[in-house]
């Protein structure tokens, strides 16, 4: 795990090395353990390295004989494999990373194929003058471009490159609207006109100062449902869980796991007490004294039933008004989910203890967790598209917001293959912008910001492929999704009491905001929300304090901040109500 850049100049210029100091000095927090950088003709590579597999030989970049070079962000879990397979390579490392480069040397622009794993990476080619960009099927690890006259860069952050002086930092106003009515935006584009995401998947080609696709690797088959009852379809459940926790697990540096309760994290719990000889460390997040639902007690219960050493983390009132402006300057691609709270302090207490955390995300989107999904597979017309409706609709607060729903469309589109379920297409428009431009860039940033690294087994290629070609009835069953996982945890872990009806994860930033009625006058007076909102209705949004506005109010304050900071250069440095005084 890692932060990556690169600059690739016009053809006959050096590329300049104050700019890559920059980008280096950008991405610290993302990699404390080294720097390493690559230097030939027009094309730089820099890498700071957060240490997990061959910690004092795995430094970046590395070489292969024929002078090719690679850097990498993330985890290649096949790589033990891999070197198995690649007969006649040389390898001068012990690191999940030097496989992919000998696989390039065999197998050209389609070596991703046979990666299993979570990566961005980058290769260049002197003999055949290219660079080559990758990142894994479901976007785990982000990766970004931007091109100017300058030529063309790419960083695993976005403020990176605003930071190293190649973009400018401005909104892209079809980008906001969907942050404001969606909380993430959609589709490759960002917040940022001239800064694109690295499609989840691709394979991107760099020569002659072009970008071209080569290939885009996909993260779910395009359709089809397997046969099989229950007890066979438990059996292959177990194997292919199994397999890609105990892959999950290789690392050189401690790891732990965050439990929250819910059916995904347990049976990570239950996986991870049967594949390790040591106590399970697992972490969990809490709201003492608000109206929420405390998931501490079941994951203490949970935690006892398989001898796990369990660490309680509480996140109180005090923490959301003094910890908001740091998860907002690391959420520099903005994703308004108010999990980043408890994730960040999460991460923070981790840190104290290990390098590597496992989590559950990806359970939901692969085996049919949410209620949107029970909406969705009706016949029509009683079927409720996902995300119809936005944030602040009918609440008179904004001006119009026009194109947020456009590129979400196109993903609906996209998703509704033939052969295809209402229920598979409903998971597929998960997976092609909730899951990667939210939940992932949320668990990526929080984690990277204090120098962990996040992995979850449930986004593996053999796990995908299994859990999406399931058929909808083990899926969602009597009103419950997840019906399959939930059999296999009624098992393996009885005290999960996996078929009690779920309770939505929920951090109480409506109870707080409500608790400090002057912020509402604070927010409104902030540059950014000027330009979107209406005059006198933020204040009246703030003073109302309808519950059904909570995610409203939030959304805002969230926006606030990050365009103080990633705007207009406002340093977080201190609270939220610092952070928005400050001009």
């Amino acid at each position: 795990m890692c932060g990556i850049a690169g600059l690739i100049a016009p053809a006959g210029q050096v590329p300049d090395s104050r700019v890559m100091d920059l980008l280096a000095d950008a991405l610290a927090h993302r990699g404390p353990d080294g720097r390493g950088r690559y230097v030939r003709d027009n094309v730089a590579l820099l890498q700071n390295r957060l240490s997990i597999i061959d910690l004092e030989g795995g430094r970046q970049p590395i070489l292969d004989p024929q002078g090719r070079a690679i850097i990498a962000n993330g985890e290649v879990y096949n790589y033990l494999e891999l070197r198995g397979q690649l007969d006649g390579a040389t390898f001068t490392t012990h690191s999940d990373c030097e496989p992919p480069l000998h696989l390039y040397a065999r197998d050209g622009l389609d070596f991703a194929q046979a990666l299993r794993g979570m990566y961005a990476l980058a290769i260049h080619d002197p003999l055949e003058n290219r660079v080559v960009l990758a990142r894994d099927p479901f976007g785990i690890k982000p990766l970004y471009l931007a091109q100017g006259e300058w030529g063309i860069a790419f960083a695993s952050e976005p403020q990176a490159l605003i930071k190293a002086g190649l973009v400018v930092a401005a909104v892209d106003p079809q980008a906001r609207a969907e942050v404001l009515q969606l909380q993430f935006t959609c589709s490759d584009a960002t917040i940022y006109p001239g800064i694109r995401r690295v499609p989840a998947g691709a394979t991107l080609v760099i020569e002659n100062g072009q970008i071209r696709q080569h290939t885009r690797r996909p993260a779910l088959v395009a359709g089809g449902t397997r046969s099989g009852d229950a007890e066979s379809l438990l059996d292959q459940l177990d194997r292919v869980l199994t397999e890609s926790v105990d892959m999950h697990q290789r690392s050189d540096v401690p790891y732990g796991m965050f439990l929250s309760g819910g059916i995904d994290s347990s049976v990570l719990l239950a996986l991870m007490a049967r594949l390790n000889p040591r106590p399970v460390l697992a972490f969990t997040a809490g709201f003492s004294g608000t109206d929420v639902h405390d998931e501490r007690d079941h994951a203490r219960a949970l935690a006892r039933s398989v001898g796990a050493q369990h660490v309680e983390v509480d996140f109180n009132e005090s923490d959301f008004w003094a910890l908001l402006p740091r998860v907002a300057s690391a959420m520099d691609d903005p994703a308004a989910d108010y999990a980043c709270l408890p994730t960040y302090k999460l991460a923070m207490r981790a840190s104290q203890q290990v390098k590597v955390i496992l989590s559950g995300e990806g359970g939901d989107e692969l085996f049919g967790g949410y209620g949107r999904y029970r909406g969705a597979m009706r016949p029509w017309p009683l079927s409720k598209p996902m995300r119809r409706n936005g944030t602040f609709d009918g609440l008179g607060v904004l001006r119009p917001l026009p194109g947020w729903r456009d590129r979400f469309a196109l993903a609906e589109k996209a998703a509704a293959l033939p052969g295809r379920s209402r229920l598979q297409a409903a998971q597929a428009i998960d997976c092609a912008d909730w899951l990667p431009n939210d939940l992932l860039i949320k668990a990526d940033r929080c984690l990277m910001a204090n120098a962990i690294e996040g992995r979850v087994p449930f986004l593996d290629p053999e796990v995908a492929e299994f859990a999406f070609t399931l058929p909808d009835r083990f899926k969602i069953r009597n009103g419950l999704g997840k019906h399959l996982l939930r059999l296999w945890l009624e098992r393996a872990m009885p005290a999960a009491r996996p078929f009690d009806k779920k309770r939505g994860f929920t951090v109480p930033v409506g109870e707080w905001i409500s608790a400090r009625p002057d912020i509402g006058a604070l927010v409104a007076t902030q540059p950014g929300i000027g330009e979107i909102a209406l005059p006198g209705q933020v204040e009246k949004l703030f003073a109302a304090a309808a519950p059904k506005t909570g995610f409203a109010r939030w959304s805002l304050l969230f926006y606030a901040l990050w365009h103080q900071i990633h705007i207009l250069g406002v340093p977080a440095d201190g609270d939220a109500f610092d952070t928005l005084s400050t001009r």
